[in-house]
């Protein structure tokens, strides 16, 4: 494993070759970290194994651990529950060692090859992150992927944000430009219908307070497949810290860290991080889209190149 630093536009990124990981990120003139993360690196092994990373190949949930990919039944690992695979299961790209092709002050470039059949999943595919840090202290994550058999690909960044260095993420306020998103079963998994968002807690079009309860991780529907990168949400701390999201991806998973459980995580600086620690906002395609016709579909074929753009830009208001 080793880390990368990256210095540019008012930021200094740390990045790790293990997940591609976000490990830390700091904003000129403020003197917390705006990510959670750890200096010590065997905790990506372990517990933080999704504090930053890319995820995939295929991120977010695959109800009943098993797809028909173009005909042919696959079966993944099981690692939630009974029957479901989240975020690829034990052999997710966040778990695996990327290579550094190319790294600039500004700018780092991984890679990564998955074997057919890597979690059940087929095709020999590369995987490439490109992390850079750029003007008007802005983080942007470049994904692509191909592959050389039809196979399923929805990669995102999974990054836990809290803009005050503060115990939880309450008192921050979130917006998101999202009309609709999937409501969920008992075990997390998308019925198949869109609802509007209004009316319910999930409204954030105005914008809304977070609490330090229960209430968010649900996939917030932006779009109805990808387009040109667009600015979706807005996160401000009660810093004043500010942090907006674009993206080309046509989904927006909101996760307030309500599961962390009762033995908290050991971060930067030794702060524990419990429940609601850090807020998680997940650029991607629909989570189980492979059983879902109507949403934006998550197949990759051997003639086409996947590819997703999200970027972040951080001021204080």
């Amino acid at each position: 494993m080793q880390a990368i630093t990256l210095r540019g536009g008012g930021l200094t990124a740390r990045v790790l070759t293990h997940g591609a990981t976000l490990q830390d990120l700091r904003l000129e003139g403020v003197d917390w970290p705006l990510t959670l993360g750890s200096a010590e690196l065997a905790a990506y092994e372990g517990p933080m194994a999704h504090f930053g990373p890319i995820v995939g190949p295929v991120a977010n949930r695959i109800a009943g651990a098993r797809a028909e990919i173009d005909g042919r039944l696959c079966r993944f690992d099981v690692n939630v529950g009974a029957d479901t695979t989240l975020h690829s299961g034990p052999t997710g790209i966040q778990h695996q060692v990327w290579s550094i092709s190319d790294a600039r002050a500004d700018r780092v470039r991984l890679t990564l090859d998955l074997p057919d059949g890597l979690g059940g999943f087929p095709g020999n595919r590369r995987i490439e992150s490109v992390i850079s840090v750029e003007a008007e202290a802005a983080l942007t994550f470049r994904l692509t992927a191909t592959t050389d058999a039809p196979t399923l690909v929805n990669l995102t960044n999974h990054s836990y944000w809290n803009l005050d260095g503060s115990e939880t993420i309450a008192g921050h306020w979130l917006r998101v430009a999202a009309n609709s998103f999937l409501p969920l079963t008992d075990a997390y998994i998308p019925t198949g219908e869109v609802r509007e968002v209004a009316g319910t807690v999930f409204d954030l079009r105005g914008g809304r307070t977070l609490k330090a309860q229960r209430t968010y991780d649900v996939n917030l529907c932006l779009a109805d497949g990808p387009r040109q990168l667009t600015e979706v949400a807005e996160l401000i701390g009660q810093s004043g810290v500010r942090l907006r999201l674009a993206t080309t991806e046509p989904g927006l998973q909101v996760y307030d860290m309500s599961s962390a459980g009762s033995s908290p995580f050991v971060g930067h600086g030794g702060r524990p991080y419990g429940s609601f620690a850090g807020l998680a906002l997940e650029a991607q395609l629909w989570p189980d889209a492979v059983h879902h016709t109507a949403f934006p579909s998550i197949l990759l074929r051997p003639d086409e190149i996947r590819e997703q753009v999200t970027r972040l830009r951080f001021d204080r208001t």
